[in-house]
């Protein structure tokens, strides 16, 4: 069975092969080719078939393969347009920020570093910004809203981002004035979005609502930053000083972009 399937398969290239010299030699007679074309025409028929089925084949093929790499190329290009568009976009907002801190006076008061947040600590007083070492970010460096808000300090210098502490982190303590009223008192971290005011005089008259800024002193942060409002006030006959509770003004959750003072 096997022998007769070889057989046939090369009888059939064989006809073929004659066929196409036939074509091809110049001195046989019409009579003579008409009779031969009548005889083979089916398998004439038959090839011409073959091989347009053979040539569709691959040429839908290469056709498919073209379409494929056409369809990435594109796809590629269209990814990379959407992330120009991003780009300038972001751009765009960076801009904007810079303009509006140089209306307000940022600008000419400090030397700036813009900054995204791009994610918060499993830490609850931790985020992580988009700048770092190569930005010329150090650490212990002020980190502040456009309102000049007080954001906090750089804690962590990564080559391309930082890591930053809120003034709530319990450990953290510095120096700050109450808008309106003389003396410089001491501020500590309380978790929560809080701040803790100790060492106020009983005879200081403050209320809710007051602001809450930074002072030079000790060198930590420029002064007049905003720190937040008093929201609570402790008071005790068996103590000579009132102790206050700070709401921060600084929200990270609603924050997108700041800024970290370099010089000031």
């Amino acid at each position: 069975m096997k022998f007769k399937s070889l057989f046939y398969l090369f009888l059939f290239f064989l006809i073929f092969f004659l066929i196409l010299i036939f074509n091809s030699l110049p001195f046989i007679s019409k009579p003579v080719k008409n009779f031969f074309y009548l005889f083979s025409d089916p398998i004439q028929k038959f090839f011409w078939r073959l091989g347009n089925s053979v040539s569709n084949f691959f040429s839908g093929i290469l056709k498919s393969v073209e379409l494929k790499k056409e369809n990435e190329r594109l796809n590629f290009e269209n990814q990379n347009l959407l992330k120009e568009i991003s780009f300038l976009k972001e751009l765009e907002r960076e801009n904007k920020m810079l303009r509006e801190a140089l209306e307000i006076g940022l600008k000419e008061d400090y030397k700036l570093i813009f900054a995204n947040v791009v994610g918060k600590e499993s830490f609850p007083d931790f985020f992580r910004i988009d700048k770092g070492k190569k930005d010329g970010v150090e650490k212990d460096l002020p980190v502040i809203t456009q309102e000049k808000a007080l954001c906090g300090k750089i804690s962590e210098v990564f080559d391309n981002f930082s890591r930053v502490i809120l003034p709530t982190e319990k450990d953290f303590s510095f120096t700050v004035k109450i808008s309106g009223f003389d003396g410089i008192f001491p501020a500590k971290g309380l978790g929560n979005s809080k701040i803790s005011l100790g060492f106020i005089p009983k005879e200081m008259e403050i209320n809710p609502g007051d602001l809450v800024i930074t002072s030079a002193e000790g060198g930590f942060f420029p002064k007049e930053l905003l720190v937040g409002k008093i929201e609570e006030i402790q008071k005790s006959d068996l103590e000579p000083f009132q102790q206050a509770k700070v709401n921060l003004s600084c929200q990270i959750e609603k924050i997108e972009s700041l800024f970290i003072i370099k010089e000031w």
